[in-house]
């Protein structure tokens, strides 16, 4: 079934087209629309398609411009620009000469455009007005970010996220004033789910709802609802802007993968008392000097990167190329254990590392058949990958490996800067 088909994207439509027709009166609507939904929902590419398709319908003398934010680059190139671009490819609308890929901005045939830019660019928050602005994953972009884009806004601004825990939209937008007053009453809100996105694969639709016995995540990812995804293995950690100089480089880990699972690569950094975590790679179907080459390339420093033990042959492999590398200690309740390491520190990330971010966000202990965190714990797989990488890595700090004769460092072994 087509996107433009979904319930999502005809109940985006009404709520957000030009006029409304309510009681028999014609009425404007609302400045801010608030979408939040549940995992799956397909409202993204909704939004998409609704001003893909209203920029479309410009005239050429009103031609607009449409901002599309989200908190970072590569989220966005992950994210609601790949969509735009499969959008426009799968409806026939794409053309190349009309994409500027230096400044991410598509002019469509009427000379209106759409461009892409993250919440972290202090000159595009505080620069040129635009028409229309969707913030995609409202929820990791901050209030002042939100202000920044609101001002310079001149038509209607849509925001979406998945409600996993409050902010700016529930505070400042729906909050209350200490008089009982509202803040703001030129929002609406709409809620949507798995159910609204016919799209959506059997398979999917099963996955899902084989965790309806799981309430807290139910009720944010099944249900879109506000709330805290019960049995979430990792809490408290923040989001940072970028590195800080002082920040040093401790060590890399490895987790191992190829067509099934991506390998993924994170490094971790001491900064004060605490560790920074900075994604360095997630992807499938990564050869060894592959692997290697991006490590290498990532740092000019020798650092120990510590790697999936399962896989003697390929860390003799990467070696091979150059890395110090060693296997990770395993034993018996090691992850649990490791687990535990990993929850004692004081540990932020970067950004830009959008697929640990998520991972963060979803890394949850596995629950039985009554809907009860099993005993002894263990994690979903689900998402454990990158979790794995940032385990191996941190227990190894807190723990130093006491067999180093694993630790391969071939003679001539060389380091570049990426």
């Amino acid at each position: 079934m087509s996107f433009t088909k979904t319930t999502a994207a005809k109940k985006i439509i009404k709520m957000c087209q030009p006029t409304k027709l309510v009681d028999g009166n014609i009425v404007q609507p609302k400045r801010l629309h608030g979408i939040p939904g549940g995992t799956s929902a397909g409202k993204t590419i909704a939004i998409l398609l609704y001003l893909i398709t209203r920029s479309q319908k410009d005239a050429p003398l009103d031609r607009t411009l449409t901002s599309v934010v989200s908190e970072s680059i590569p989220h966005l190139k992950r994210g609601a620009m790949r969509d735009f671009k499969n959008i426009m490819q799968m409806q026939g609308y794409w053309k190349d000469a009309n994409w500027n890929a230096t400044d991410s901005i598509y002019t469509f045939e009427n000379k209106s455009q759409m461009e892409f830019f993250s919440s972290d660019n202090g000159d595009k928050l505080r620069g040129a007005r635009r028409d229309r602005l969707f913030i995609n994953e409202a929820n990791n972009v901050t209030f002042d970010a939100f202000e920044q884009l609101e001002v310079r806004t001149k038509e209607f601004i849509i925001l979406d996220w998945n409600p996993t825990n409050e902010f700016f939209w529930y505070t400042e937008i729906k909050g209350y004033k200490p008089d009982g007053t509202p803040k703001r009453n030129d929002w609406d809100e709409l809620t949507i789910t798995y159910k609204d996105n016919e799209a959506l694969s059997e398979n999917i639709v099963a996955s899902i709802e084989q965790r309806m016995h799981r309430k807290g995540w139910w009720l944010v990812y099944g249900l879109g609802q506000l709330g805290e995804v019960e049995g979430k293995i990792y809490k408290d950690w923040t989001s940072i802007p970028e590195l800080p100089h002082e920040a040093h480089l401790e060590r890399i880990g490895v987790d191992f993968g190829y067509s099934g699972d991506p390998t993924a690569i994170v490094a971790v950094y001491r900064y004060n008392s605490g560790y920074i975590l900075d994604e360095v790679a997630f992807q499938k179907e990564l050869s060894n000097k592959q692997i290697a080459d991006i490590i290498l390339n990532y740092t000019s420093e020798k650092v120990l990167v510590i790697a999936d033990s399962a896989e003697p042959k390929s860390i003799a492999e990467i070696a091979m190329h150059g890395v110090t590398i060693l296997g990770a200690e395993k034993g018996k309740d090691s992850v649990r254990n490791g687990i535990g390491v990993v929850q004692d520190q004081r540990i932020s990330f970067t950004r830009g590392s959008v697929n640990l971010k998520k991972a963060y966000d979803n890394y949850l202990w596995k629950y039985d058949k009554d809907g009860n965190i099993m005993s002894p714990n263990i994690p979903e797989h689900d998402w454990s990958d990158i979790m794995d990488a940032t385990r191996y890595a941190i227990v190894s700090l807190q723990r130093p490996p006491v067999n180093t004769v694993h630790i391969y460092k071939p003679k001539n072994a060389g380091f570049r800067r990426g």
